[in-house]
């Protein structure tokens, strides 16, 4: 097999990188946060993810795409999942975040929930979710889960449009 120049090197990291996500694809896998990492050794392409959670469904889809991909270009892909650091939204772009909103899916706002250490403190305040419609933060939650585990369902009181919500991890 014949070595990749570093501009074709660089194209296949942008063409992985423009995966998009199987269960929500209007954003890639890029800007979701879950490419770590690209390698290009030899014939081998090294591709580094890491799942939005352990149990994620969609991860074989990523990595049957990334490999479908990689052998489009002659070359062998190994994919490495880890899980440490755990993913969080904090990964995950403001084009990704448009990209949600443009979609009707309100983007996970400001960094992930922090974890103390020791007990956990009870907050008892209402958190606040913009309407990727109407922009109202007057909104309600439904449902704590959506079409997917890290969606939940929404509905903007103002326009009275479900939506669903992208939860902050």
């Amino acid at each position: 097999m014949t070595a990749l120049t570093a501009t074709q090197a660089a194209e296949l990291e942008q063409t992985i990188r423009d995966i998009p996500d199987p269960e929500i694809p209007v954003i890639s896998i890029d800007d979701l946060g879950i490419v770590r990492d690209i390698e290009v050794e030899g014939d081998v392409v090294r591709v580094t993810i890491t799942p939005t959670y352990s149990g994620c469904p969609a991860v074989q889809a990523i990595t049957d795409q990334i490999d479908w991909t990689v052998r489009q270009h002659g070359l062998v892909a190994e994919v490495v999942t880890t899980l440490s650091p755990a993913w969080t939204t904090d990964w995950m772009t403001e084009k990704g975040r448009d990209s949600l909103r443009r979609f009707g899916i309100a983007p996970p706002s400001g960094a992930g929930p922090v974890r103390p250490a020791g007990p956990v403190p009870v907050g008892l305040s209402v958190r606040r979710v913009a309407c990727p419609s109407c922009g109202s933060d007057d909104t309600e939650e439904l449902s704590r889960f959506g079409s997917t585990a890290c969606k939940a369902l929404r509905r903007c009181l103002a326009c009275q449009e479900p939506f669903e919500e992208f939860k902050a991890i």
